[in-house]
């Protein structure tokens, strides 16, 4: 579940390895490219860690954030 906090969408995601990971974020990259909404995210070996929300807005969350955390939770 997306957590809601500070100005940001906020969820952790843990895979079966860094391969896993680094191919869900590899998946993302694709969808935040195409939206031209990009993440802030880091990954250490089996977690991926996103924080979504819009710098044009002033770093606040708004639809594109929750369109964003849709389209990931999908994948």
């Amino acid at each position: 579940m997306w957590k809601e906090e500070n100005n940001k969408l906020t969820k952790s995601f843990v895979f079966k390895d860094f391969t896993q990971a680094f191919g869900f974020m590899t998946k993302v990259a694709l969808i935040a490219e195409k939206m031209d909404h990009h993440p802030t995210w880091t990954n250490t070996w089996n977690r991926v860690n996103i924080e979504l929300s819009t710098h044009d807005a002033g770093n606040i969350v708004t639809d594109k954030d929750r369109v964003l955390a849709k389209a990931i939770d999908s994948l």
